[in-house]
């Protein structure tokens, strides 16, 4: 479902007016060992499994890895576009995301490895750095969050 709904801003703020493009609706249960997760829409429908262990379904990390890299293509496309180039239909990502832990604290870490064939490097490496500083919608909400490396190959 799309959905567009506004948020204002709070008076006298610098906040410009949010518009909210799409809302992601899920139901999930169970958590990553044998758990569950569907859309409202019915478009996703998985089982989770534990990394590393034997089972059916995917787990979270694999998850987020698609959606971001898929996210940060299509931004890609975006800054593409503002600078006049065409982006290769070709390019892709591999996206490597870590789940580490210290003692009792886990927290994330990723790689994202992108190829960009037939364009030359220098574009490639000035389309990558402005998805990933100011377009990509999950670089900008990991930002400061956890450690991100962004290789153009």
């Amino acid at each position: 479902m799309i959905t567009s709904q506004k948020t204002n801003a709070v008076p006298g703020s610098t906040q410009e007016v949010t518009k909210v493009k799409y809302t992601a609706k899920t139901h999930t249960s169970g958590g990553r060992r044998g758990g569950t997760s569907r859309s409202d829409d019915a478009r996703l429908d998985v089982k989770f499994s534990a990394p590393g262990v034997p089972g059916t379904g995917t787990n979270p990390e694999q998850l987020f890895a698609a959606g971001w890299s898929a996210c940060f293509i299509s931004a890609m496309g975006v800054v593409a576009s503002k600078m006049k180039v065409k982006l290769p239909a070709d390019v892709a990502i591999d996206a490597e995301i870590d789940l580490c832990n210290s003692g009792d604290v886990y927290f994330l870490r990723a790689r994202l490895n992108v190829t960009v064939p037939g364009l030359d490097r220098e574009v490639s490496q000035a389309i990558v750095d402005a998805t990933h500083g100011e377009t990509c919608a999950y670089s900008n909400a990991t930002r400061g969050n956890i450690d991100v490396t962004v290789n153009v190959l």
